[in-house]
C-alpha cells in the first residue's frame, strides 16, 4: 500500500462538554472528507479521543508527553505524527477546524514551486451549533454560510501548519493549547530561510466558534502560565511572530514575495538582526527604539508573566 500524500495530525480536548463535541466531530468528518490521500492521526488521552479516532478509522496515540501541569507538548505530537508513516508533507490542525478540498491543491501548487516552506493562513469564524454533512456541495454550501455569516480572523497566528517532511524536524517542548508557540513556526522558517507562505487568498478554513470552559480557571490561553513558557521556549517576545510576517503568498497560483510597505520596511528592519545572526539583543533595542510605550506596557506584562511561571512551577524546564 503506498504512503498517503499528506499527514494529518492534532491533539483534541476531551469530548465530554457536548459543543467542544459537537465541533470536534464537524473538524474531524471534515479531514475525512480529503480522501485516501490524507492519513489522520488523533492523538491524547483526554476522554472520548479514543473512541472518536476509531468511528473514523483514524489512527490514535494515547502516548503523548505531558508537562508538569499535564498539558500534553508540541515536541511529542509533532514526533507521533511523524512517526505514522513517511508521506512527503505533514500538518498540524488544530482539531476545531474545517478544512475545504483545495487544501491538497493547494500544497501540491505550493510544492512545485519550492522544495521547503510552511502553510498558513488567516481563519474565518463561525458559530457552529449543529453537525455539519460533508457529501454533495457541501463545500460551496458552507463557504456560503462562511461569508454570509462568520468574520475574518484578525491576523495574529495560524490554526493550521503544513510542511515538507525535512522541515520542523526539532521542536522545543511548548504546551499544546497556548499562546506562542504558533508564532514561534513562522519565526522558524523565517529564521531557517524557508518560505512562510500566506495562503488565505488561496484556501479557506473555518474556525468553529467556543469558549474558554475546558482551560484552567476559565481564563483565555494567552494568560496562562504555560504561555509564558512558550514564550521563553520560543526565544522571547521578539519571536512571536504573525503572519504579517510571512515571507510570500500564494495568489492565483503562484508564490509571490509579499510587497512592501512602509509598516512592513520597519518591521523587517527591526528583526533583520535577529532573522539573519540572531542577534536578539538588537532586535529588542530596535523594537524599544520604534515602540517605546509598547516596550514599556510589554515590561509590565512580562514580570506579571515570570510572576506566574515561578508560581506555576514551570519556569526553566
Amino acid at each position: 500500500m503506498s504512503s498517503p500524500y499528506l499527514t494529518l495530525f492534532t491533539a483534541p480536548k476531551a469530548f465530554t462538554d457536548p459543543h467542544t463535541s459537537l465541533i470536534q466531530h464537524n473538524a474531524l468528518r471534515s479531514w475525512q472528507a480529503l480522501g485516501e490521500s490524507v492519513s489522520v492521526v488523533v492523538i491524547g488521552n483526554d476522554e472520548g479521543v479514543a473512541e472518536a479516532a476509531k468511528s473514523y478509522g483514524f489512527t490514535h496515540r494515547p502516548d503523548v508527553r505531558l508537562n508538569k501541569l499535564g498539558t500534553p507538548l508540541i515536541s511529542s505530537i509533532f514526533e507521533l505524527g511523524r512517526e505514522e508513516n513517511d508521506s512527503p508533507f505533514l500538518a498540524y490542525v488544530n482539531a476545531d477546524i474545517i478544512l475545504f478540498p483545495e487544501t491538497l491543491e493547494v500544497i501540491r501548487t505550493v510544492a512545485s514551486q519550492a522544495e521547503k516552506f510552511l502553510l498558513i493562513g488567516q481563519r474565518w469564524d463561525l458559530e457552529v451549533l449543529q453537525p455539519l454533512t460533508f457529501t454533495g456541495d457541501w463545500a460551496g454550501v458552507l463557504k456560503q454560510t462562511m461569508r454570509k455569516d462568520g468574520k475574518l480572523h484578525a491576523r495574529a497566528g495560524s490554526d493550521y501548519f503544513i510542511f515538507p517532511r525535512n522541515c520542523f524536524q526539532e521542536i522545543p517542548d511548548f504546551s499544546v493549547g497556548r499562546a506562542g508557540w504558533d508564532n514561534w513556526m513562522i519565526y522558524q522558517a523565517r529564521r531557517k530561510g524557508w518560505l512562510a507562505v500566506d495562503c488565505s487568498a488561496g484556501m479557506d478554513i473555518i474556525h468553529q466558534d467556543h469558549d474558554y470552559r475546558h482551560l484552567p480557571g476559565g481564563k483565555p490561553h494567552y494568560r496562562l502560565p504555560e504561555t509564558g513558557e512558550n514564550i521563553r521556549l520560543a526565544g522571547g517576545r521578539r519571536t512571536i511572530f504573525t503572519l504579517d510576517d510571512a515571507s510570500h503568498q500564494l495568489a492565483d497560483g503562484k508564490l509571490k514575495p509579499i510587497p512592501f510597505t512602509w509598516i512592513r520596511f520597519w518591521r523587517e528592519f527591526q528583526n533583520a538582526p535577529l532573522l539573519k545572526s540572531g542577534n536578539y539583543d538588537l532586535t529588542q533595542r530596535l523594537f524599544k527604539l520604534f515602540h517605546p510605550r509598547k516596550a514599556r506596557i510589554e515590561r509590565v506584562k512580562q514580570a506579571e508573566m515570570d510572576r506566574k511561571l515561578t508560581e506555576s512551577g514551570l519556569g526553566g524546564s
